[in-house]
């Protein structure tokens, strides 16, 4: 069910954000990267627009798509797909930005589509399965709906390398360090 936006071409979320998620459900805008659904909580998203074109920057870090001008605030679009190492594709109709507010910074993510709004128990969200550490940093839980899984999204993680560029700790700690002295001599 994807999202419908409204003639300004973006969907606010309600402002009625109070304490943080109900004591029976959590809340999470669905979006799709590819065939796989990932859930966002939705304390961090402030709207949903439609992709616009972006202004690229040099030399950012290699997942920044570019900037835009959201009613005069230039925020950077992180590229999901290529956060996550996935193909590129092109930009269509349902690809949109999610903008979300962390730790006082605006940022946008470029996904795919996204699809709903879903309210969910916690009882049916376990832990990321153990794989390597790199690959399960920016996954916070996995909700299992019907038939299908969610792969729920840890906004904290996804900035903290994005507000720096650079690899966050337990990116950096799964890496090879002969590699990391030689970044560190290149800077």
């Amino acid at each position: 069910m994807p999202v419908e936006l409204n003639s300004t071409e973006s969907a606010r979320l309600p402002e009625s954000r109070g304490t943080g998620q109900s004591a029976d459900l959590l809340q999470f805008v669905s979006f799709r990267l590819g065939t796989e659904e990932y859930g966002m909580d939705i304390l961090h998203v402030q709207e949903i627009i439609r992709s616009v074109e972006l202004t690229r920057v040099p030399n950012p870090p290699k997942f920044i798509e570019g900037v835009i001008n959201l009613r005069g605030k230039v925020i950077p679009i992180v590229g999901l797909r290529k956060r996550f190492g996935l193909d590129q594709r092109e930009r269509d109709k349902e690809t949109r930005i999610i903008v979300v507010e962390v730790k006082g910074e605006v940022v946008g993510f470029e996904v795919d589509s996204v699809s709903e709004v879903l309210r969910i128990r916690p009882d049916i969200v376990e832990p990321p399965p153990r794989l390597s550490r790199s690959q399960n940093e920016y996954i916070s839980g996995v909700g299992k709906l019907e038939g299908r899984l969610l792969l729920l999204l840890d906004v904290n993680r996804l900035m903290a390398e994005t507000e720096t560029g650079k690899q966050s700790p337990s990116a950096a700690a799964s890496s090879d360090p002969i590699k990391e002295k030689e970044e560190v001599l290149v800077s």
